[in-house]
């Protein structure tokens, strides 16, 4: 399987749309992803000529249109007005994949786009590599094919500790992926500081403090994977803040990098339940990438390795990464859960169709598996299956594992390095 793939049921965008908007963070692949695809390109930020883009943008944007379709615009984003220009084109051509927008933030300013683009564009979010795309993953368990309850399933785990180690602080960046050692987990501390020095500022044009960016994305670090509220944020980059600060800000920044891609929140899912327990509907704080949160630390594998809750954290939200990049090839999203009295799931993957699966992300080790395998037990028997589909599967996503398999009791257990979509 080649690295960093446009999965079959994106391609099919292109043949229903006029447009398709690729989005997602810096050094994800979108553009060599598009390439691949695209007839002519237009590189908007290309250094030698960004300043006659930017002024042909202005005048007479749909010269910058003509070429041999399915034409790639890269960068779009710093020309906002290329947006309608586009869609008039769309609309008055009547042709399916005529344009590929590719952006790493969303516009600073929509004041000169008029047009949502609704019906004319397709969206499609591209995150940093999953282990199956970086080919670390064996790919022996689908993630679709558990939808279909199988009786058994088989898979053999290569990874180990320092293996799994590794792979969190390296992240999914295609360049890293390309390089060994000390240099690919270079590509991670490269990329966050890049977006303390300026990435976050370019979102909105709103210079920001590099060093409160620094403490912000620390805190945000520590607190991958919960409910934090941005007054908790605020508290915990306050202690070494003298100046004041207030909640509004916090979301400011948190905004910024939501517009570039750095974070990506999860929203709760809210199944029927038998019972009246209340289901607590806050965001869940993660990184689009686990290498980010190391960077944020300044950590390495073998600090991952000597403090083992720490790496459950961040290997969470690699699985979290990977399951989002195989729930979008299945047209689907995943959500996490959690009700007042503190059950909660991990992850719940959840089709258009209605079908969902349920998930547990532990380390390994067979305390941690039945303790996830129990806990989506009793979810499970919560939810009104009068009112609702019950679960297709039931999963415990471990690190450390010889082997994939299903449980007495129906509970798959799949190694991340084992899974694919």
């Amino acid at each position: 399987m080649p690295k960093k793939y446009l999965p079959k049921c994106r391609k099919k965008r292109l043949l229903g749309k006029g447009a398709v908007l690729i989005e997602g963070a810096k050094w994800c692949g979108k553009t060599t992803t598009a390439e691949k695809i695209a007839g002519s390109i237009l590189y908007m930020a290309d250094p030698e000529k960004e300043q006659q883009n930017l002024t042909m943008a202005e005048i007479s944007p749909g010269r910058l249109l003509k070429g041999k379709t399915p034409r790639l615009l890269d960068e779009w984003q710093i020309a906002p007005k290329l947006w309608d220009a586009v869609r008039f084109e769309v609309d008055h051509r009547d042709e399916m994949g005529q344009f590929i927008l590719t952006g790493s933030a969303v516009p600073a300013s929509y004041e000169h786009i008029h047009h949502t683009g609704t019906g004319r564009f397709s969206w499609i979010l591209m995150r940093p590599m999953s282990l199956y795309e970086s080919l670390d993953s064996t790919g022996e368990v689908s993630l679709e094919a558990l939808f279909e309850t199988p009786d058994q399933i088989e898979g053999e785990n290569s990874l180990d500790l320092n293996q799994l180690a590794f792979l969190v602080c390296r992240g999914g960046w295609p360049r890293a992926t390309d390089l060994e050692g000390e240099v690919a987990l270079e590509q991670a501390f490269d990329y966050y500081d890049a977006v303390v020095k300026s990435d976050i500022s370019r979102a909105d044009g709103i210079t920001r403090n590099p060093e409160r960016v620094r403490r912000l994305m620390r805190s945000y670090a520590r607190n991958q994977g919960s409910q934090a509220t941005n007054a908790l944020l605020k508290n915990d980059i306050m202690v070494n803040d003298a100046e004041s600060l207030d909640t509004d800000t916090v979301y400011s920044y948190i905004n910024a990098l939501q517009k570039i891609f750095v974070v990506e929140e999860m929203e709760a899912w809210n199944p029927n339940l038998r019972s009246k327990t209340a289901i607590r509907t806050s965001n869940t704080r993660y990184f689009v990438d686990p290498s980010i949160a190391v960077a944020a630390l300044g950590l390495g594998p073998q600090d991952l390795i000597g403090d083992l809750n720490t790496f459950g954290l961040f290997f969470e939200t690699m699985c979290i990464r990977d399951l989002r990049v195989f729930a979008d090839a299945l047209n689907g999203k995943v959500y996490h859960f959690r009700d007042k009295t503190g059950l909660e799931c991990d992850a719940v993957v959840h089709l258009r169709n209605g079908s969902y699966g349920l998930i547990e992300v532990k380390l390994g080790g067979d305390k941690l598996i039945e303790e996830g395998a129990e806990n989506l037990k009793i979810l499970k028997d919560k939810i009104d299956i009068t009112k609702m589909k019950a679960p297709s599967f039931l999963m415990v996503l471990i690190g450390v594992g010889d082997y994939a398999y299903r449980r007495l009791d129906g509970v798959y257990v799949v190694p991340i390095g084992c899974l694919k979509d």
